[in-house]
């Protein structure tokens, strides 16, 4: 299934050329290639080559660094100038920090001559011109990483020079979560920004205005944004009479004259345009844009919508155009991204259900010309007779949480059940196709669930909200919830019932293992935080301190202690099997979590049913390569078998 020939290869555009990264058997690390629009539509499209990363890895070293690829960074040099260099982002093993190269898209080669080159770390980094890059990086002999390891200082480097020569342009403080800069053209404006990230969810935005830099008198908790002249502005928070999870946008040049010297943002409600207000039900997810228009995706009830708004840029004003019918397809996942904002109104569409293969449209956002599908995936499981369902549970202070039920057949009668969650960061979890839990799941009667519960993004910031630092338990409850709501249905059994989550899943699933280990005959606990009392001084971890608190501050710790999953184990419980999963080259949720956890789980007696598995690669995602998910996803449900069959 990973290495099917069958995958859609999913395009972005280039210039002339349509650029796709591809992994199959034959290609294991990945081909990066590009084509014209007119050989895409074909059944079998001609792909030239532009870079064969197993052959690099080969050549280098003798593939001793297992080189991932990360992507790349454009050269924007204007829509009359075809794109030619990129920065090609590396990764050892999969890892989050990347070597970053200069690369000729016309040649195919890496860049020699006065060529920017950046060593390994969590970088940072835009062209603002061909012979300069606005880069954060780790300097030598510069304390320029924050407490969270990531870039602290802005610099612009000139081509030809030094790095130690660049110039400091803008800097944070060491406890930001992480500093930037950036530079970019957006409908004939260009746009000079910095950030200081203060926590995960709140940052200050600066703009270089005349020469200076000037921070703008925003709200700390608010995403920014452009289109054109217009500032875009998403709130977490009320603002005003604009409620939190508003999408609201007003002219650039008007919000720098007189609201940065207000602070009463509706002093300038009649510049204003509301382009989102949620509802209880509704949330934004996401923006793309085209020539012309913005595209919002909606979510309404979990389920996706997109909303097309029109500027009018001679008179600065935005109409609404409505929805588009490509959204309009019931239990299914919609998502659509501009194909070339200087050329046309086109999106990329992205559709898929749990029954549902994926498909690649091509699709007006003014609906001026009719969609053409351009790729679609073939069933890859049986999916004859999948049903998928959205129900309800009752969380313990009557919140109602939905949940997503797959299935095939009729509704099942105590099977082994699968339950997913993850619930944090303002992530949603929407429906998609998984052809590998079809196949090892589905396909057997069994049935699938993904729980939408609070922590996550689906109704916008004050869901999210719900489950922030003291509130962590809300977020488990609700998962708890959904699980006891399937067996009152009698579709599963406590000890049929497993339950999966990886990341901050893995800390909602390792909390299921202390909180109500009777309520499961099996978890599986993927790249997990586990020991909360640490997790701040291990890599990544103290950017994270919005989300969970911080366990230095002894009232902080007090609460973050009960979902500590490696501080609740009680040696005089009894605990249904695990398997913990983790890579070595995580460099984002260290694997120490996980390693601790099954120490310690051992240590009290209960080595037999706890199992582990650490690839020595795949770093955050676990997996580099598609022999190496295939590992992964096989002990996974192997782990199921053995366990809810019995």
């Amino acid at each position: 299934i990973l290495d099917s020939k069958d995958k859609i290869p999913y395009v972005w555009k280039r210039g002339q050329y349509y650029y796709n990264f591809w992994n199959d058997a034959d290609h294991v690390r990945g081909l990066y290639r590009r084509t014209t629009l007119e050989s895409y539509r074909k059944e079998e499209p001609d792909w030239e080559t532009v870079f064969d990363l197993d052959a690099y890895n080969e050549n280098d070293q003798g593939g001793e660094n297992k080189w991932v690829w990360k992507g790349t960074t454009l050269l924007d040099e204007g829509p009359d100038v075809e794109p030619r260099i990129v920065l090609m982002k590396l990764s050892k093993g999969g890892a989050d920090a990347v070597v970053i190269r200069e690369f000729d898209l016309l040649t195919k080669q890496f860049v020699d001559e006065d060529a920017f080159y950046i060593a390994e770390a969590k970088s940072n980094v835009c062209f603002k011109d061909k012979d300069t890059l606005l880069l954060g990086t780790e300097f030598d002999n510069e304390d320029s990483l924050t407490e969270s390891g990531y870039p602290r200082i802005v610099k612009e480097w000139k081509r030809g020079t030094p790095l130690s020569e660049a110039k400091t342009v803008f800097e944070g403080e060491k406890t930001d979560v992480s500093v930037g800069g950036s530079y970019y053209r957006d409908h004939g404006y260009f746009y000079e920004t910095y950030y200081r990230s203060l926590t995960f969810y709140t940052s200050e935005h600066y703009f270089k205005i005349n020469g200076e830099i000037v921070k703008l008198n925003l709200p700390e908790d608010v995403e920014v944004s452009t289109f054109a002249d217009q500032l875009l502005i998403e709130l977490r928070k009320d603002w005003g009479s604009y409620d939190a999870g508003s999408l609201i946008s007003i002219q650039f040049d008007k919000f720098l004259e007189e609201h940065n010297n207000i602070d009463v943002i509706d002093d300038l409600k009649s510049d204003i345009t509301l382009l989102f207000r949620p509802l209880p039900e509704r949330s934004l997810q996401s923006k793309t844009e085209t020539k012309n228009c913005i595209v919002l995706t909606v979510l309404d009830n979990v389920v996706s919508q997109l909303i097309v708004w029109l500027y009018d840029s001679e008179n600065h004003e935005w109409k609404l155009r409505g929805e588009l019918e490509a959204g309009k397809n019931g239990i299914v996942d919609v998502s659509a991204s501009g194909i070339d904002v200087d050329e046309n109104d086109l999106l990329w569409v992205y559709s898929d259900s749990y029954n549902l293969p994926s498909s690649f449209s091509m699709v007006s956002a003014l609906e001026d010309a009719p969609s053409e599908l351009l790729k679609q995936l073939p069933h890859q499981y049986d999916a004859t007779g999948v049903n998928v369902e959205q129900h309800e549970a009752t969380s313990k202070d009557g919140t109602t949480i939905k949940y997503f039920l797959v299935y095939k057949g009729d509704l099942p009668t105590n099977v082994p059940t699968l339950l997913y969650g993850y619930g944090g960061f303002e992530i949603s979890l929407t429906p998609g196709y998984q052809a590998l839990t079809g196949v090892a799941w589905l396909e057997k009667g069994f049935a699938y669930v993904v729980a939408n519960i609070r922590g996550g993004g689906e109704y916008g910031p004050s869901w999210h909200q719900a489950a922030l630092k003291e509130k962590r338990h809300k977020a488990y409850e609700d998962f708890e919830a959904v699980g006891l709501d399937l067996v009152e249905k009698g579709i599963t059994s406590k000890s049929k019932l497993a339950c999966y989550g990886g990341s901050n899943g893995g800390l909602l699933v390792g909390n299921m293992l202390t909180r109500t280990p009777e309520m499961w005959g099996a978890i599986i606990c993927a790249v997990p935080l586990l020991d909360m009392r640490r997790y701040t001084k291990l890599l990544a971890g103290a950017s994270w301190m919005g989300e969970y608190g911080n366990p230095d501050i002894p009232e902080e710790w007090d609460f973050i202690q009960t979902f500590s999953p490696y501080h609740m184990l009680d040696e005089k419980r009894k605990y249904p099997p695990v398997l913990f999963t983790t890579s070595t080259r995580d460099d984002r949720v260290h694997p120490a979590h996980a390693r601790k956890m099954v120490k310690r789980m051992n240590d009290m007696g209960f080595g037999r049913t706890t199992h582990y598995w650490e690839n020595i690669e795949g770093g955050h995602g676990g997996s580099s390569t598609n022999d190496q998910k295939a590992y992964s996803e096989t002990l996974k449900y192997m782990f199921l078998y053995t366990y809810l069959n019995k």
